[in-house]
């Protein structure tokens, strides 16, 4: 404090305004006088209510409160940093797993592909294989049928025969003759 007055005596001593008034400077009469000891006065009082401590006070807890908030402004960058860690392990779990869901999907998929391609194989054997049967079964019938056909135009041919050759009354025993011959033959 002492120093502030003496460095604002020294400065108003030195001051080229007042070095440059006419008639003597401590006098109530030189403006530059009145305007030193106002201004001495006015520290005087700052001084006297201690505003440079109130001052310094109210600096220090600005400054206390500046540094609470970059401690806080640490602290929350941290968090913000471990979250962003935390964010970052989880994407790449979250990666990982719908990568082993895709390949679980792809496996699947062609496991199924494979299935239907072993039902449709095995649905166009059993189909082959009842057409052959029909075709089989076509056929026995057709032959059957062909069988049958002859029979009885073998037993028409040889009743005509037979009536041909045997008279009138021996006709009907020799048909029956070989009515039977014939049926015997093709069971």
């Amino acid at each position: 404090m002492k120093r502030l007055l003496a460095t604002a005596a020294a400065s108003a001593m030195i001051a080229g305004p007042a070095a440059a008034a006419s008639g003597p400077f401590f006098s109530l009469r030189n403006t530059d006088f009145i305007v030193l000891l106002a201004f001495i006065v006015f520290i005087g009082v700052l001084v006297y209510f201690k505003v440079p401590a109130l001052l310094g006070g109210l600096l220090d807890k600005r400054a206390e409160g500046i540094r609470a908030d970059l401690d806080e402004a640490r602290r929350l960058r941290e968090e913000a940093q471990e979250i962003y860690a935390s964010y970052e392990r989880r994407q790449r779990e979250v990666k990982g797993q719908a990568e082993e869901i895709v390949a679980n999907a792809r496996r699947d998929a062609e496991a199924q592909a494979a299935r239907a391609q072993d039902d449709l194989a095995r649905s166009i054997d059993r189909r082959l294989q009842a057409a052959e049967d029909q075709i089989a079964s076509a056929e026995n019938d057709a032959v059957r049928a062909v069988r049958d056909k002859a029979v009885a135009a073998a037993v028409s041919a040889a009743s005509e025969l037979l009536a041909k050759q045997v008279q009138a009354g021996n006709r009907s025993a020799g048909i029956d003759d070989a009515i039977e011959d014939v049926a015997r033959r093709l069971n």
